[in-house]
C-alpha cells in the first residue's frame, strides 16, 4: 500500500502568559492509502492538536514543528493560503460538533456546492447534483429534499453525515474524524462505524480516527496509537494492543471500557487525573497513576522504542501486564 502521510518529530506548543506549553512532542507515524488508524487517549493528551497542526488549523498562539507530508507535500509551515489547496481536496477533518462546523445560515447545498466549486471549479448547478448524490451514498434518506434545508432542521446523526458528506466530496487520500460519535446514539454510532468502512474500502480514502472510547475503535480500526501527555506511548495493530497491551495506560484504557461479557461488575477507572502540561511529573508522564512505576520510572521519561516487527512503547517495566497484578500491586 501506498503512504499518503508521512509525520516525524511532530511537536506542537503554544505561547501562554506563562511562558511557553509542549501540547504534542515527537510524534511518527506512517498512514496506508485505505488504512484506518485510532488515536486514543483522555482528554489533553495531545491528539486533537496533532491534527490541527497538520491542518494548519492551530489557534494564533499555538505553532507546530518538525514534518507532515501529505505524498511528497509538506504542510507544516505552508501559508494558509497554499494549504487551502489541499484542505477540503486531499486531505480533510470532521470535526467534533457538526452543528458549529456547518454554517446555520446557509442551506446545506449551497455549503456542500461550495467545496467543490471551489477545490475543482465544477459548475454551481452539475456540483449541487454532486452532493445530492453523496448525501445518498452517506446514507441521508430523500437526499434531494433534505439538501434544501438548513442545518438546525436535521438530527445530530445526520448533521454528522452531512459532514462527512462534504468531507468525502472531492475523494480525499486522507480524513480526519475527530470524535465523530461523542454526541451520538448507539445505533447511530454503529451506522456511523460501518459507514466509515464502506468508504475506506470502496474510495481507499485513509482514515485517522481520534478517539477516548476504545469501542469505537475495535470493530473499524487496522492500527492504533495511543496518546498520553502529548506523547505517543504504545503504538502496534488493534488486535495487538486489545489482546495484548504492553503499556500499563493502554492497560487502564482497555479495563475502564465496558464490556458485555462484564455485565453487573463495576468499571474499574484508571486512578488519579491527566497530567498537567504546564507541570509535567519528572520521568514518566505516567508514574504518578501507574501500578507498575519504580524508581527508574520517576526519574527518566522512557523513549518510545519498538520491541516487535510492528509495535512500539514507551516504558521500563518488562514483567508481568495484568490488570490482575496492577489491582494487587
Amino acid at each position: 500500500m501506498t503512504d499518503v502521510l508521512k509525520i516525524e518529530n511532530l511537536s506542537v506548543e503554544f505561547q501562554l502568559p506563562d511562558g511557553v506549553v509542549e501540547a504534542v512532542r515527537d510524534l511518527n507515524f506512517t498512514l496506508r492509502e485505505g488504512e484506518t488508524l485510532a488515536v486514543v487517549g483522555e482528554s489533553g493528551s495531545g491528539k486533537s492538536q496533532a491534527f490541527l497542526a497538520i491542518m494548519g488549523l492551530l489557534a494564533k498562539n499555538g505553532r507546530a514543528k518538525g514534518s507532515a507530508k501529505l505524498g511528497d507535500v509538506e504542510l507544516v509551515g505552508m501559508p494558509p493560503r497554499k494549504l487551502d489547496k489541499y484542505r477540503g481536496k486531499d486531505i480533510a477533518m470532521i470535526f467534533q460538533d457538526p452543528m458549529t462546523s456547518l454554517n446555520p445560515t446557509l442551506r446545506l447545498d449551497q455549503q456542500l456546492s461550495e467545496v467543490l466549486v471551489e477545490h475543482q471549479g465544477i459548475e454551481h448547478n452539475a456540483a449541487v447534483k454532486a452532493g445530492i448524490e453523496m448525501l445518498e451514498r452517506v446514507g441521508i434518506p430523500e437526499p434531494a429534499k433534505r439538501a434544501r434545508r438548513y442545518p438546525h432542521e436535521l438530527s445530530g446523526g445526520m448533521r454528522q453525515r452531512v459532514m462527512i458528506a462534504m468531507a468525502l466530496l472531492c475523494r480525499p487520500k486522507v480524513l480526519i474524524a475527530d470524535e465523530p460519535t461523542t454526541a451520538l446514539d448507539v445505533t447511530v454510532q454503529a451506522q456511523m462505524l460501518d459507514l466509515f468502512k464502506d468508504l475506506t474500502t470502496d474510495l481507499g480514502t485513509a482514515l485517522v480516527l481520534i478517539t477516548h472510547d476504545l469501542g469505537v475503535v475495535a470493530g473499524i480500526a487496522d492500527r492504533m496509537m495511543v496518546m498520553y501527555g502529548g506523547r505517543a506511548v504504545e503504538k502496534g495493530t488493534t488486535d495487538e494492543l486489545f489482546y495484548d497491551p504492553r503499556h500499563p495506560y493502554t492497560l487502564g484504557l482497555l479495563h475502564s471500557t465496558p464490556h458485555v461479557e462484564q455485565k453487573g461488575k463495576r468499571l474499574d477507572p484508571i486512578r488519579g487525573l491527566p497530567p498537567n502540561l504546564e507541570h509535567l511529573p519528572q520521568g514518566c508522564s505516567f508514574n504518578p497513576r501507574c501500578a507498575f512505576a519504580f524508581d527508574k520510572c520517576r526519574q527518566e521519561r522512557p523513549p518510545l522504542e519498538r520491541f516487535d516487527a510492528n509495535r512500539s512503547r514507551a516504558c521500563f517495566y518488562d514483567g508481568e501486564m495484568s490488570y490482575e497484578k496492577a489491582a494487587n500491586e
